[in-house]
């Protein structure tokens, strides 16, 4: 049986794929999952009823996530992804050969379970990588005991109204620089120019706070019916101070090839947001 698949991203706002039909379902101890299969998008799974990843364009969004931090780093060799069980952010990092260690801290293991059942296209190969370990559990506890330092940060989480509100936080930011080194960068999204002003500029905010240096960048993404904007933070390091002729030497280099979003020549394009972004959200967003 096929339906219409609703997203809510405000109270004044309703979006969705007409044609939907669900494929699976669990309720786990911290929130629902659900996978739908679409003629739009193909198969995408949802969170307590909020999109997360499909097949059909996943790749906008975890482009978007890992290589603007990766090719600012000159050299990373460490990345941590809190969250990102669906594999799709390590997948991405793993193409910068000189990526040597990649932990996924993953909270739900139903979330690896399911996506690796129905999008396995997301993840590909990443996480018989061994490169890549996986972790199951609360990625606050990881950091608290983690005994290393990470080049780069993936926020690839559910928003701050979720399990994951306590990675949002002034407390959290600061045990996580402990695993940070220098020169590190931290990737994470905002939201919603048009429905989630409020969280836009809180999150900014409050990484302002915590860091010397916050980009935002912005990019549509089908499946979440809007602009959908992101950040980059660092103590050191500026993705808006690398030009093209660095970052196309970067990703030659590194022999990166066949992304099909991303582009150093689109670097700082993402890095401007729109005039509709300025229009809803300038004195967060500080141009």
């Amino acid at each position: 049986m096929t339906d219409s698949l609703l997203f809510h991203p405000a109270s004044d706002a309703l979006y969705g794929f007409p044609g939907a039909r669900r494929l699976a379902a669990a309720d786990t101890p911290w929130q629902r999952i659900e996978v739908w299969d679409t003629p739009q998008l193909g198969c995408l799974f949802t969170l307590d009823g909020r999109p997360m990843t499909s097949a059909g364009d996943e790749f906008i969004y975890h482009e978007c996530m890992t290589h603007p931090a990766a090719l600012t780093h000159p050299v990373p060799r460490a990345a941590l992804v809190l969250g990102g069980g669906d594999g799709g952010a390590a997948r991405q990092l793993l193409r910068h050969p000189g990526i040597e260690r990649i932990v996924v801290a993953e909270l739900d293991p139903d979330v690896v379970r399911l996506t690796g059942d129905y999008l396995p296209e997301v993840r590909g190969d990443a996480f018989e990588d061994p490169r890549v370990e996986l972790v199951i559990g609360d990625a606050a506890a990881f950091v608290a005991s983690a005994q290393e330092r990470f080049d780069l940060v993936i926020f690839d989480l559910t928003p701050p109204d979720s399990p994951a509100a306590g990675l949002y936080t002034p407390a959290f930011y600061a045990a996580l620089k402990r695993v940070m080194s220098t020169g590190a960068l931290v990737s994470l999204h905002l939201g919603s120019p048009f429905h989630h002003g409020q969280r836009v500029g809180a999150l900014l905010g409050g990484l302002r706070a915590a860091f010397a240096v916050v980009r935002p960048l912005a990019a549509y993404v089908p499946l979440y019916g809007s602009l959908w904007l992101m950040a980059i933070a660092s103590d050191t390091l500026d993705p808006a101070g690398v030009d093209e002729t660095t970052l196309q030497a970067r990703a030659a280099e590194r022999q990166i090839e066949g992304l099909r979003y991303y582009d150093p020549r689109l670097h700082a394009a993402l890095l401007k947001a729109s005039c509709t972004a300025r229009d809803k959200l300038g004195e967060f967003l500080q141009l």
